[in-house]
């Protein structure tokens, strides 16, 4: 897989620190054995992870993207537009990027960028 180029890695996920605290792991542990890799997180913006993971030393960009409430509320109307905008989103990321591998750790923002990764023949 290595072309003397860094490798690049995105990885999803967050939402709450059972998302969170694993993909940083995952990234530092990366980190450790690639030193130059290239690591681009993917979240849900608003969320936990837009704080806790550049406070572990890395970027992330946000995708608007929530789950269901249980009752009909404004956001659930805006449900479908907010999952089509973070799959056009997650794509242009994902091309952009390019990575070798995406990688998702559970959240509303890994689903888009996973099936993104995907499409594109990226390994998932």
């Amino acid at each position: 897989m290595n072309t003397g180029e860094p490798y690049r890695l995105i990885i999803s996920g967050g939402g709450t620190g059972g998302h969170i605290f694993p993909a940083v792991a995952i990234a530092n542990t990366f980190r450790e054995r690639h030193p130059d890799a290239q690591i681009l997180f993917v979240g849900a913006k608003g969320k936990m992870e837009m704080t806790r993971v550049p406070e572990a030393g890395y970027k992330i960009v946000g995708l608007w993207i929530s789950g269901l409430q249980r009752k009909l509320t404004l956001s659930n109307l805006m449900f479908p537009v907010k999952v089509i905008t973070s799959l056009v989103r997650a794509r242009s990321i994902v091309k952009q990027f390019k990575p070798h591998v995406v990688i998702g750790t559970g959240g509303y923002a890994s689903s888009p960028v996973m099936m993104a990764a995907t499409r594109l023949g990226i390994p998932a």
